[in-house]
Order: C-alpha cells, then structure tokens, then sequence
C-alpha cells in the first residue's frame, strides 16, 4: 500500500508537520518512499453534529439517495455525521469504507399529529418510554425526542409530552446507555428535560439565562442550528392566520435568538455545529453553519474546534490527529481561522487513510 504524506499546520495546535498515513492511521514517523498527496492546512476531519441522512421533505428516501446525501456532505469534509432523527434505516453506511462516519439516534419520537407527517414515531406518553428504550438499544447510542412542536389545542409551542413522561423516558434511554437529545424551539418544555438530565438540546432559542447556567453545569450540549433558526420568520408568516399566537412566539425566539446564543456560550455550555441537513434543510452546507454562527457573534476559532476536534471528542472519537489517530481530516489551501470560507472548498479529504474527495 502506497504510503501518502501530506505536509502543513495541523489544526488545532497550528504546528506545521509532516503528517504520514499508513494503513489508516496517522504518524509522524519519517517514512520513506512514501508519495507527496497534498499540503496546506490540516484540519481533523468536521462533524456534522446535527443531520438526518436518509430523510427529505416527505419522509425517508431510498439507499441511492442516502449515499448521495452523504457524498455531499463528505465532499465538503464533513467526515463524522450525527444522526439527528430519520425514519429511514441507514446502518448499512457503517458498512461503506467510502462514505462518513454515523451516529445514529434511529427514527425521531414524538406526540401523535404534533410533528412532520412521515417523520417519526408518533406516540402517546404511556407509549413514550417503550419507543425509547427501543430506539436506544437500535442506535448508536443516542435517542432523539421531539420536545416542543404546535399545539392545534392552544395554536401555540407545547411540550409534546408532561415532565414525568420525559423524565421516565430519558431515564430507561440511560439505563440502555444511550444518551437523548431533543428538539426544542419554545421556552416551556425545557426546564423538565433539563431536570430529567437530559443531554443535549437541539436549537434551543427558548432557553432563559438561568437554564444555561444549568446546562453548564450539567455538562449538557447545545447544537443551535442557526441557519434553521434563521426561518423562524417564514414560519411564522405560514402559520399567523390561523395560528397568531404561534406566529408570535416565533418572531420573538428569532428576535432573540443571537442573545440566547451568546448567553450559552458565555455561560460555558458547550456548543456543536449542526446543519439540520435533511429534511427542510439540504446536505453538503456545514461551511453555511459555521460561517452563520461566526456572524451571530463566536469566535471562529471556537466554531471551528466546535465542528471539528471539539466535537470528535464530545462524540467518543480521536480529537486531533495525534499519532495513530484514524486518518480522517481535511486539507485546505488557506488559514480557515483567518477565511472560513475555505471550508467550502477543501483542497484534500482524507476518509479512512484514502483520499476521496
């Protein structure tokens, strides 16, 4: 097997090097007559934190579209995908040396005719518990619940289940070992998911200072999705003749939004990149979401390590590209901490020890 050598500053120290890939996995031991493959700034491989492959507009899609789906976004350098929620099955992806890594969170949970249609499991709350347990022990070691959606009853955000049906819920996914997640747009559902210890939080533009402060402390992720949160007003425009109230509470989270985010990251809860790929949102756009979240006001080298070795850490996987780390990572032509937009066009992605894209 040809040995390849890339050469430059490897991210996140910044140190140049002279990086070895062999069988797989890095090394910065001197190899000889190994083949000069790309130079420039190495970054480890980018994690898409919040992606639902295998899912469109109306429900899941067939296996030709979910390996398209994850081309796009490995071809942007997005080489660790955390599933989100898809009602499609995509475990055979773990077989397929050539697409991304996954993390599943199998098929979303949520109250009956209160999500997407074709979505998720929609379930009633004495129902909840068992569709979780099951989910945890078919994923990969995550559960994602849909915790706020429109209520027809009060044409507004509702929690979708009551506290105690979260909390027995989050408890059975954790005694599986898996941990939960859940989508969050409105202020009401979150301060029961944060009691019942939940993990993650998902868009979270409902969140008071006090539950950041609480999530920082409880060591629980936010994954904001701000170029999903940045169609709030459109939703809000669908739904105010026949929903003002919703209409409302929409425009005040996006009114909002940027101190909420702000607020989580100076509270020190730690934050991932998402693109919300899938669905209403397409596959191959993380550069967009890290670009959006550095224009709502984070420090770019904070967004970088966040869809990057920060994120690779949080997921259980190599954080840099230390020696004998998988040699997952990307080559860039240029400094990303000083022009994000060269995420959009990585000179090299490297998958696996290969050279795919």
């Amino acid at each position: 097997m040809t040995v390849l050598r890339f050469s430059g500053p490897v991210l996140p120290d910044g140190e140049t090097r002279e990086l070895y890939v062999v069988d797989g996995r890095v090394t910065y031991e001197k190899q000889a007559g190994s083949e000069l493959a790309g130079s420039g700034w190495i970054v480890p491989g980018l994690v898409d934190a919040h992606n639902h492959l295998g899912l469109e507009d109306h429900g899941a899609v067939g296996d030709d579209e979910v390996e398209r789906q994850a081309v796009l976004d490995r071809d942007t350098g997005v080489l660790l995908l955390r599933d989100c929620g898809s009602p499609a099955d995509t475990r055979w992806v773990h077989e397929r040396e050539d697409l991304p890594r996954l993390i599943r969170a199998g098929r979303h949970i949520a109250r009956t005719k209160r999500y997407i249609r074709n979505y998720a499991h929609e379930v009633e709350p004495e129902d909840l518990t068992a569709y979780v347990a099951r989910e945890a022990r078919a994923g990969d070691g995550w559960v994602k619940l849909v915790g706020d959606w429109i209520s027809r009853e009060t044409g507004d955000l509702a929690p979708s289940f009551p506290e105690d049906a979260f909390a027995a819920a989050i408890a059975a996914a954790h005694e599986a070992g898996a941990r939960v997640t859940a989508h969050c747009f409105g202020p009401d559902v979150l301060q029961g998911l944060l009691n019942a210890g939940i993990d993650c939080i998902e868009h979270g533009t409902g969140l008071a200072v006090d539950q950041v402060e609480q999530m920082a402390a409880a060591g629980v992720a936010l994954v904001p999705t701000v170029m999903q949160t940045a169609k709030f007003p459109g939703f809000a425009d669908a739904g105010r003749e026949k929903f003002p109230d919703y209409a409302a509470t929409m425009e005040d989270l996006y009114a909002r939004r940027r101190e909420t985010l702000m607020s989580a990251y100076e509270a020190g809860v730690a934050l991932y990149v998402g693109s919300d790929g899938g669905g209403v949102a397409r596959h191959g756009e993380l550069a967009g979401e890290i670009e959006a979240m550095v224009d709502l006001g984070l420090p770019a080298d904070y967004v970088l390590g966040a869809a990057s070795w920060r994120a690779r850490a949080w997921l259980g996987w190599n954080a840099g590209l230390d020696e004998g780390a998988p040699a997952d990572f990307v080559v860039l032509d240029r400094n990303p901490l000083e022009d994000l937009s060269v995420l959009r066009t990585p000179a090299r992605v490297v998958l696996r020890g290969r050279v795919v894209a």
